[in-house]
């Protein structure tokens, strides 16, 4: 070649052969320079295509500059006629919004229920598991009566699917989609007691006999059952308190509560009357289950004839069922299976009107009555409703206690609030002798029937003419039953001498 010199071959690479200064050195060397090289780094290339976005507001949003920018008249008219053109735009986006074809109704319809269920959220329906056919498919009823074959849902745990559970349903196709755990009634949980009442024993007006029955058959049973063990007696299943409306039934009833560390249970038989046929019976288990589950216990039914009247031959459905659900009351007192510490008080101002096979012995052991009170019973009424209250000198209390007026205990709680209201309608702090009176004859007044209450007028306005009290007498009576009703039968030899 042209650079190499005379007397060598031109054909080695680099124009000397190997092993010559300034030649080849070996094939490793050769083998290196003929690597290829690595490539510096360089900065990935931006993904952005187009202008830099300036920061700041955006472009239709900003006003254009308006030149000059000392203020005078030309400054005044740009910035007016920018003005009328802002106006302008602000017309038009209006108009366009206002003639925008609207969607079909039927679109909008669909898409305004849409909204309403999300917000609503997906309601689910409650019901009883009847049976399981198999792993897929079970027998469930309502609270609205019939029954349906459903799916049970694969995220359904089995395990906890058992008959007579409550279960979860999808409000369209009832399959089941969940088990709840506690399956108590609603209704049970309301009727437990949280907080024990306030009154006690010694707000009870007399009724000793009374109350040492009442401990006898409820609270020494299940405080110390041991006694009647060793009496070798079973203590009474249940007790019935009855008498004349205000005598302290439930009152009575109430000490128990505070008196006792048992779970109280208390009720209404007018609730257990459902609407649905089998919800009555079905409430009267849950509430001994419930009973049973939180023993020592006591349930209290207060008027208990609004279900346990006698029973008779009847068309009605709604009889038939309140019926039903007496026959399940009996079966819980006196079935199969023992009620343990479980006691159950009653209470009703008709007890003629109950049914024999409710309170026979052996469902209801002992019969507590409520009489009206005696003297000595008005006078601890009396002590107990005025001692909080400021009497004046002239009130003597023995007078109103000795009359013969049959006053029951929430009679003489009425007459003593009574007189107190009156006392306040005259701007005094005491109370007076005349208040008294008033407030009884008021009471007195509203306690007797209107035949009654006309009979008693006409005696006192004129006791020499029987003949006028007939007159005013509109009720279809016999003429004893009306001298009965008015407490005139004394007075029985003025009607023959006149």
């Amino acid at each position: 070649m042209g650079n190499a010199p005379s007397g060598f071959p031109s054909g080695f690479p680099g124009g000397l052969p190997p092993g010559f200064p300034g030649g080849q050195q070996g094939g490793k060397d050769g083998d290196k320079k003929n690597e290829p090289q690595k490539k510096k780094w360089e900065p990935p290339v931006p993904t952005r295509v187009g202008r830099k976005k300036k920061k700041g507001p955006a472009a239709a949003s900003k006003l254009p500059p308006v030149y000059p920018t000392t203020r005078c008249r030309l400054r005044l008219l740009k910035m007016e006629r920018i003005k009328d053109y802002m106006l302008l735009e602000e017309e038009y986006i209006s108009n366009q919004e206002r003639l925008k074809p609207e969607a079909a109704p039927q679109d909008k319809s669909e898409e305004d229920r849409s909204k309403v269920d999300d917000l609503r959220g997906t309601p689910m329906a409650v019901g009883t598991l009847e049976e399981i056919i198999d792993d897929d498919h079970a027998i469930i009823s309502t609270a609205s009566g019939p029954e349906y074959y459903v799916s049970i849902m694969s995220f359904v745990d089995k395990d906890q699917l058992e008959p007579s559970c409550t279960v979860l349903l999808h409000h369209k196709t009832h399959a089941v989609i969940g088990v709840l755990k506690d399956d108590t009634d609603p209704m049970v949980n309301v009727m437990k007691l949280d907080k024990a009442p306030t009154e006690s024993y010694a707000d009870i007006g007399g009724l000793e006999q009374q109350i040492q029955e009442i401990k006898e058959a409820v609270e020494l049973p299940l405080t110390h059952p041991e006694l009647y063990e060793e009496m070798g007696i079973k203590p009474p299943k249940g007790v019935i308190l009855y008498g004349v409306p205000g005598t302290g039934k439930t009152l009575l009833a109430k000490a128990v509560a505070n008196q006792t560390s048992a779970t109280f249970l208390r009720i209404v038989g007018s609730e257990l009357i459902q609407k649905y046929l089998g919800d009555g019976p079905k409430l009267v288990r849950e509430l001994f289950r419930v009973a049973e589950e939180h023993a020592p216990s006591i349930v209290f039914i207060d008027e208990i004839d609004a279900i346990g009247t006698k029973r008779y031959d009847s068309t009605s459905g709604g009889e038939r069922e309140i019926q039903r659900t007496m026959l399940e009351l009996l079966n819980q007192l006196d079935g199969f299976d023992s009620r343990g510490d479980v006691k159950v008080i009653m209470a009703t101002n008709r007890i003629e009107t109950l049914d024999p096979a409710l309170i026979r012995p052996g469902r209801i052991d002992r019969k507590i009555e409520f009489p009206l009170p005696d003297i000595k019973t008005k006078r601890h009424i009396f002590k107990l409703h005025t001692a909080r209250m400021s009497l004046a000198e002239d009130v003597d209390l023995e007078e109103f206690i000795t009359t013969k007026d049959d006053l029951s205990g929430a009679d003489i709680k009425a007459v003593c609030t009574e007189a107190g209201l009156l006392a306040l309608r005259e701007r005094r702090m005491r109370v007076t002798k005349a208040d008294f009176t008033e407030a009884r004859e008021k009471v007195r007044r509203f306690d007797l029937s209107p035949c009654e209450c006309r009979a008693d007028r006409c005696c006192r306005s004129c006791t020499g003419r029987m003949r006028a009290l007939l007159k005013a007498c509109t009720c279809r009576l016999s003429l004893f039953t009306l001298l009965y009703a008015s407490g005139l039968l004394s007075r029985l030899h003025l009607i023959f001498h006149t």
